[in-house]
């Protein structure tokens, strides 16, 4: 492996650790290298704290041994005063020389920027390395910026025999019809700590009264979305407890002052609905979301073209007839088997 693609790949490495906690910033690595042995190393941790090149020069002993290092970094540093003073800035300040990136910042704030700054206080400034992976490490962030919205991602379990639920009657529980095992929830709850928002639709909230929270894993409740055209689930349902923050798609004007953490927002059904969402979205600066359900809101998206990845999990059981699985007209990129499950994951970009 050359040297450079060696500590970007580390660059990356360290990134992840952020996963979940940096909205709306991206997720970045940084490592600082002298003689090819890393000296100092660090990530961005969480919005409002310091940024990965901060941790990376501070954990450096011997602030001398600076002029002379190398630092890598996944994206772009930036050079705009925000909740923290610019990456550009300190490093220039501390006396590194060389600089290495992996990709370009796409926020209009940032791009290219950065790189100018260095390069006009004397700094060597090497960008383009891995791209193709630091762009992956920050689909959601390069999505929201280049397209003005969030990253989306489908999610619905289905049966062998393609359904996605059972009939539902007026005097059915109000609660879900599991198909997928214990191992492929687990992984749900994975992606809703690692993603910013969890949308679903009403007969969703109203057949299955979800929390949609993160519970067999660790990491942050996602924002909670529903579409709800004329308010029909309950105020004392789940979706609207805990105090986390959650958005109602409706006609209706805001008629709920019980709960503070539940925000309405207008949109027109007789027009694309998605697309209204998206620019909602965007506009609460949400770089991701996942959307759960139900049948109609997943293939609105689909038909829309409207999404990114999708995770279909397809359990070992058949309902025989039921609420038919949206469908996606992909081959999968890639299918895992999780116990007696079957996962296919599909991409669009």
């Amino acid at each position: 492996m050359k040297i450079h693609e060696k500590y970007i790949n580390r660059c990356i490495q360290l990134a992840k650790n952020g996963l979940g906690k940096t909205y709306p910033n991206p997720m970045v690595g940084s490592v600082i290298v002298l003689n090819d042995e890393i000296i100092g190393e660090g990530w961005h941790q969480k919005a409002g704290e310091p940024h990965a090149e901060v941790h990376a020069i501070n954990s450096v002993k011997d602030k001398k041994l600076l002029k002379k290092a190398t630092i890598y970094v996944s994206l772009e540093p930036c050079s705009h005063y925000g909740k923290t003073p610019p990456c550009a800035n300190l490093i220039v300040e501390s006396g590194i020389k060389k600089v290495v990136i992996g990709i370009i910042d796409s926020n209009s704030k940032v791009s290219g920027k950065g790189v100018k700054h260095l390069m006009e206080n004397g700094c060597n400034v090497i960008v383009g390395i891995l791209e193709k992976e630091c762009y992956n490490l920050n689909k959601r962030f390069f999505t929201y910026h280049k397209y003005k919205r969030p990253f989306i991602i489908l999610k619905w379990a289905e049966t062998n025999d393609g359904f996605i639920d059972r009939i539902r009657l007026e005097n059915s529980e109000k609660s879900p019809n599991w198909i997928s095992n214990e191992y492929s929830k687990q992984l749900v709850h994975k992606m809703r700590a690692e993603e910013q928002a969890i949308l679903v639709g009403t007969n969703t909230a109203l057949n299955d009264n979800p929390s949609l929270t993160v519970q067999s894993w660790s990491g942050e409740n996602p924002i909670r979305l529903v579409i709800d055209r004329v308010f029909k689930i309950p105020v004392n349902y789940k979706l609207f407890s805990d105090g986390i923050k959650t958005i109602v798609f409706s006609e209706v004007e805001q008629i709920m002052d019980l709960y503070e953490n539940v925000i309405f927002e207008n949109i027109d059904f007789s027009k694309n609905v998605p697309e209204q969402i998206c620019d909602v979205l965007y506009r609460h600066q949400i770089q991701s979301v996942i959307i759960e359900g139900g049948k109609h809101t997943l293939q609105s998206f689909i038909d829309a073209n409207l999404w990114d990845e999708a995770f279909v999990f397809v359990g070992d059981i058949e309902f025989k007839n039921g609420l038919k699985a949206p469908e996606i007209k992909k081959v999968p990129f890639k299918t895992e088997i999780i116990l007696n499950d079957t996962l296919k994951v599909f991409k669009n970009y």
